[in-house]
């Protein structure tokens, strides 16, 4: 068999190192060259196509190839996924062959899941702790930091597997014990080609489910909800105020009973405890963690950079770094989450609307507009509250220090990616604290 795997980012290396290892014959394909794709190619003994007609060469010999595996990050409108789909080529993502590969060994290890607009990589670790906790042990994979196919040969007994839209669009066999959809909102309309496509891509995560197979929805989207109730699953629900899993006496509760208090919780942002509620629902129903082990672990819970992770307090103001916000839907859960707010906001936009940004009137001081999207910005916000712009993110961080007074909160909750000004969310946020920490040493000399 022969696999064009198209598209060299971390996934996408992955996925042929995976298939390289198996013996399968791979062709490599990226639309950018670079020296570092040619000495990977080479260390696989794979030929290699890049560059601007990368797509073309690959369509003109598409019938050499028995399926395509391309990278998260190329869209479905891209020519070669184009091309592979005309010519009847199978086109599969990292958790379909990660799962493919599991199901064929003798005693596959069971799997939670999940996925929706917000929340994702978080509830996905939470479930991974509570599993730790109850005495297993667990791999979060995916679209987290470790791709599924990497932790294959690794000594885990379960997976708690992350799904984005890009990894479920090209699924057919994956199905988990217990998955989750955490929410719907548009996003990543700069890779599907409208919404229904990013939807019926989320909705994939039951589209294999089975009879006894757990699917847990919230109890407010009745859309989510009907999609749940049409597969064989067990339909389990989870909200703040009502549902299966819910908060009732200041704890969060489930059918079991009490599983832990708020006031336990490291951070206990609406967000947060639905984030909770959704790894404990898949944890517990799924049976394959206890009530003391998902307690013991929120407890101790510490969530991943980037999300309203507190930085410093400069004369009275709070700085948080959200860079993690890379649409309108996420930046809500920071918005709704403080009183008042100086917001850092701005970058590329996934060709989403950003108005909604600007619900949230009454906290907004003011607003910095960074990036390629900084008109769009402005224009959210025209006649809401004061905006200014920014070239630089010290620039903005100056600026919001002067528009913001004392008990405010100047809030980086961008919007939008960061692929304007850097290579991921990680490195916009890293620059935002750098930033925030200068002044503090400049405050402190």
């Amino acid at each position: 068999m022969t696999t064009l795997v198209y598209g060299l980012a971390v996934a996408g290396k992955s996925v042929a190192r995976f298939l390289s290892s198996r013996g399968e014959s791979l062709v490599l394909a990226d639309d950018r060259p670079s020296v570092d794709n040619a000495a990977f190619a080479a260390s696989l003994g794979a030929e290699l196509l890049e560059g601007p007609d990368a797509a073309m060469a690959c369509a003109r010999r598409m019938g050499e190839f028995e399926r395509l595996a391309p990278s998260p990050g190329v869209p479905e409108s891209h020519p070669v996924i184009v091309s592979a789909l005309r010519a009847g080529i199978e086109v599969v993502s990292e958790i379909e062959l990660a799962y493919r590969h599991e199901q064929s060994s003798n005693s596959p290890r069971p799997i939670v899941a999940v996925t929706g607009t917000d929340g994702k990589t978080t509830t996905t670790l939470m479930a991974a702790a509570m599993l730790s906790a109850s005495g297993r042990k667990a791999a979060a994979v995916g679209n987290t930091e470790t791709p599924w196919v990497e932790a294959l040969d690794e000594s885990h007994d379960c997976y708690a597997v992350e799904c984005s839209s890009f990894r479920l669009h090209y699924t057919r066999d994956f199905r988990a014990e217990a998955a989750a959809w955490l929410n719907l909102a548009p996003d990543h309309l700069d890779w599907h080609r409208d919404l229904e496509s990013y939807r019926t891509a989320k909705a994939r995560i039951w589209a294999a489910a089975r009879a006894g197979d757990v699917a847990v929805a919230p109890v407010r989207d009745e859309s989510i909800q009907r999609s749940a109730r049409s597969t064989p699953a067990r339909v389990v629900t989870f909200g703040l105020d009502s549902g299966d899993y819910r908060v009732e006496g200041g704890a969060l509760v489930g059918p079991q009973g009490r599983i832990v208090d708020v006031g336990q919780l490291s951070r206990a942002l609406p967000h947060d405890i639905t984030n909770a509620l959704t790894a404990s629902a898949l944890v517990l129903e799924s049976k394959l963690g206890t009530v003391e082990g998902v307690a013991n672990a929120l407890s101790r819970y510490h969530h991943a950079p980037h999300r309203i992770q507190f930085v410093a307090e400069i004369d009275g103001v709070s700085y948080y770094n959200d860079s993690k916000a890379t649409s309108p839907h996420a930046a809500q859960a920071a918005l709704t989450s403080f009183e008042r707010i100086v917001l850092i906001a701005g970058g590329k936009n996934k060709g989403l609307d950003l108005s909604s940004m600007a619900s949230q009137p009454h906290r907004m001081r003011a607003v910095v507009a960074i990036g390629h999207s900084s008109s769009l910005i402005e224009a959210a916000f025209k006649g809401v509250c004061r905006i200014e712009r920014a070239d630089s993110m010290e620039t903005a961080v100056k600026t919001a220090r002067q528009l913001a007074d004392a008990g405010d909160v100047v809030l980086l909750s961008p919007g939008c990616t960061s692929y304007d000004w850097y290579s991921n969310y990680g490195e916009r946020g890293d620059d935002f604290a750098r930033c925030v920490r200068a002044m503090t040493k400049e405050n402190q000399t």
